[in-house]
């Protein structure tokens, strides 16, 4: 009976997808597929969760055969992560649009995306004060328990591991060995390795520019190769929504929600407020914020679902050249940094709330001005090195805990809420990369103000 369930279950996936399939034959717009997508696994997920339960055989067997789309879908996304930021990069030398600024891109972008997890910071201690969250009321139950000895071993990785330890992660000792994503930091790498290797055609344009010259065309033909990559996994974006959004909305512990709700709610509107806090930056530049949430969103929705940092990176790229008129060195430099550097949700908010939860149990007042901008500081330079995937947030937390000399254990007693708000933080953080993106393309005069203004691109 089990099986034909989950036969059913799967055949309704199918039919939902086919529904997708049809509204693109029918060039009805990529947003509008893409939030159709997250409408339809929402409701399919919460009846699966309604009729069978969150750890029924069905349930979870149905949830296996859907990873095949959702997490294949994201897997596909990661697979062209280190090829385009490498080749986007290399390719912005070969096209004389990184010669001139490459030194105050990379101020630019890195201080933006620091400042803003400073804000970021701070919003997260004033809501955890006006919240009056307490670490205290968390009670610790088997899965906690269970989460709680699991973070031991990275608690001891965390405690050895000095923040110049954290910044020599960054550099590529081995470059084909980051070209296969083997490290957490091995996107900064391959965007320093890339910056080299731009930097060395420079210098070969000038003593022999027939060398130069052929090197050219081989990275603009690999470039065209990947970009026509990249759109090719993109189209499958609605569907990839739709399968993964059903497993959240089909697995969530509804009960642990309603138990954590004032945690939850506080987490969402200190993450809402740094998100307005992006569109003020944006409205002070002269940038229409209204385009931005128009031609962003989809990116941000997929980010919200996928809980992926680093499987929105061609999103984001592909946001912020197509449809916000920053050039593709500054994008590229804006999305691989904000992989690991000042991640707004999950290295600036979340760390702070949980900091200011826990300091009355360390005997620290969380009012204190001391206590607050230390906090600060601690969050803004523990920022780095945070892995654009899902439990980044786990490890910066980890880190800032350490560092303030504050209990750990906090960390576990949120599991049970731990993927719900993770969708929030990591939509954050994408959110925050594309707005270094927009601001620096902005304050270096590389930003395309007709793209930015003109109607979304509509893909097939």
């Amino acid at each position: 009976m089990n099986a034909f369930l989950i036969i059913v279950n799967v055949a309704v996936l199918l039919l939902l997808m086919f529904g997708l399939r049809i509204m693109a034959k029918k060039h009805v717009s990529f947003s509008k597929r893409v939030f159709t997508g997250l409408g339809l696994g929402i409701i399919f997920g919460f009846i699966i969760h309604l009729i069978y339960g969150t750890d029924s055989e069905v349930t979870t067997e149905s949830i296996a055969w859907f990873n095949i789309v959702g997490s294949g879908y994201v897997k596909l996304l990661q697979m062209v992560v280190m090829p385009l930021v490498f080749i986007s990069i290399v390719g912005a030398f070969t096209k004389l649009k990184l010669t001139k600024n490459i030194g105050k891109i990379s101020i630019l972008v890195i201080g933006i995306l620091l400042g803003t997890t400073a804000i970021s910071a701070a919003i997260g201690i004033g809501t955890s004060l006006s919240f009056g969250l307490d670490g205290i009321e968390l009670t610790e139950g088997e899965a906690e328990a269970a989460r709680n000895a699991a973070l031991e071993e990275r608690v001891v990785t965390v405690e050895s591991m000095t923040i110049p330890q954290q910044i020599l992660e960054f550099f590529p000792a081995n470059p084909f060995a980051d070209l296969t994503g083997a490290r957490a930091t091995s996107t900064i790498a391959v965007v320093i390795f890339a910056a080299f290797i731009g930097i060395a055609y420079l210098g070969v344009k000038r003593k022999e520019p027939e060398h130069a010259e052929l090197f050219a065309k081989i990275i603009d033909s690999l470039y065209s190769v990947t970009m026509r990559v990249v759109t090719l996994i993109l189209r499958l974006t609605p569907y990839g929504i739709l399968a993964i959004i059903t497993k959240v909305a089909a697995t969530s512990n509804y009960d642990a929600i309603v138990k954590l709700g004032k945690f939850v709610i506080a987490s969402y509107v200190a993450l809402i407020l740094v998100f307005i806090v992006h569109l003020l930056l944006l409205t002070i530049a002269k940038i229409n914020p209204v385009n931005f949430v128009k031609k962003a969103l989809p990116t941000l929705t997929f980010a919200f679902t996928s809980r992926s940092s680093a499987g929105t990176l061609p999103l984001t790229i592909k946001t912020q050249t197509k449809d916000l008129g920053v050039s593709e060195g500054i994008a590229n430099f804006a999305g691989s940094f904000g992989l690991t550097i000042g991640q707004n949700g999950c290295a600036g908010v979340y760390p702070a709330m949980l900091a200011v939860m826990v300091a009355p149990a360390a005997g620290i007042d969380p009012l204190s001005p001391g206590f607050i901008l230390s906090l600060i500081l601690v969050v803004a330079i523990s920022s780095f090195g945070v892995a654009g995937v899902g439990g980044g947030a786990t490890f910066a937390a980890l880190i800032v805990l350490s560092v303030m000399n504050l209990p750990i254990a906090i960390v576990g007693l949120l599991i049970s809420v731990e993927p719900l708000i993770d969708m929030g933080r990591t939509a954050l953080n994408v959110s925050g990369a594309i707005t270094s993106g927009v601001l620096t393309s902005k304050a270096t005069g590389e930003f395309d103000k007709e793209v930015y203004q003109q109607p979304n691109i509509v893909e097939a």
